[in-house]
């Protein structure tokens, strides 16, 4: 597996994984079952996780645990129970907040659901700064102590009188910059990590700073081993899995770009993006 320029260590941080698909479908064998699952990448990230999933309202289910989640029997049952068009989990190692319900991804607002892999560099000499870029009425609602949750804040400040997937897009660019403006500077060797994956049960998007981040189709690979290539820029897919490492060797997977962008809109057609020209 390749890892970012720079020695980072992608282990050090949470696990990221995101699911869309035109019709539902059921995600256990990516969290539980693959040789490289969720449940499996736990036994690392051993502090709590969460399972965010789209029923028949428009706002998701999500399901948190506190514990290692290959130790937690909820998390293999509720994985076996979920079947959904839209899932977005994360398994947490802590680098800012206590383990507790309110530090825990997912993050929910209405139908939005958010998580983060990675951390803000210096986090508390930021945190206020940080907390300025937010809306008023977003802060007001404020529930944790995490970096994760005020760059969730940001985006959706960002992202106010805007839709679709560009516009999704943009704001986790916008987000990504203002944040590293506040806490990057050019003789740091580890700035801010910022693989952010959101969705509101339609669209699905996901950013990669400075961690891995990988996508696949779902389809097995060919014979002899032989790979499918990347979806192209503008291809209708009938499922799309992101996620922070590849779960397994027997389906295919294309490492994303550094500061690149990647989803699938409403009608799953695949895009992706580069941050600079997000702007």
């Amino acid at each position: 597996m390749k890892y970012p320029a720079g020695g980072f260590n992608p282990s050090a941080v949470c696990r990221l994984f995101g699911f869309r698909s035109n019709q539902p479908a059921r995600v256990h064998r990516s969290l539980v079952a693959e040789k490289n699952s969720l449940l499996q990448q736990s036994r690392e990230h051993k502090d709590g996780w969460g399972i965010a999933y789209y029923g028949d309202r428009p706002e998701p289910e999500v399901a948190h645990g506190l514990g290692p989640a290959h130790a937690d029997p909820d998390f293999d049952r509720v994985s076996g129970l979920v079947s959904s068009h839209a899932v977005l989990a994360h398994v947490r190692l802590k680098s800012v907040g206590e383990v507790a319900v309110r530090n825990a991804h997912p993050f929910l607002r209405g139908r939005w659901a958010f998580a983060h892999n990675g951390t803000v560099r210096d986090f508390e000499r930021h945190r206020e700064a940080m907390e300025r870029l937010i809306a008023p009425e977003l802060l007001a609602g404020l529930q944790g102590e995490t970096d994760s949750e005020r760059c969730f804040l940001i985006f959706l400040t960002e992202l106010r009188g805007r839709s679709g997937i560009d516009a999704v897009a943009g704001a986790l660019a916008r987000t990504m910059a203002a944040v590293s403006r506040l806490t990057d500077r050019d003789d740091q060797e580890k700035p801010t990590s910022m693989n952010f994956m959101v969705t509101d049960g339609e669209l699905l998007v996901a950013t990669r700073r400075h961690r891995t981040l990988f996508v696949s189709e779902g389809r097995a690979r060919g014979e002899g081993g032989l790979s499918h290539p990347p979806p192209e820029d503008g291809a209708r897919l009938t499922q799309l899995v992101i996620a922070s490492e590849e779960l397994s060797s027997e389906s295919h997977w294309h490492q994303v770009a550094e500061d690149e962008l990647v989803g699938v809109d409403g009608a799953m057609v695949f895009r992706r993006w580069s941050r600079g020209a997000l702007g």
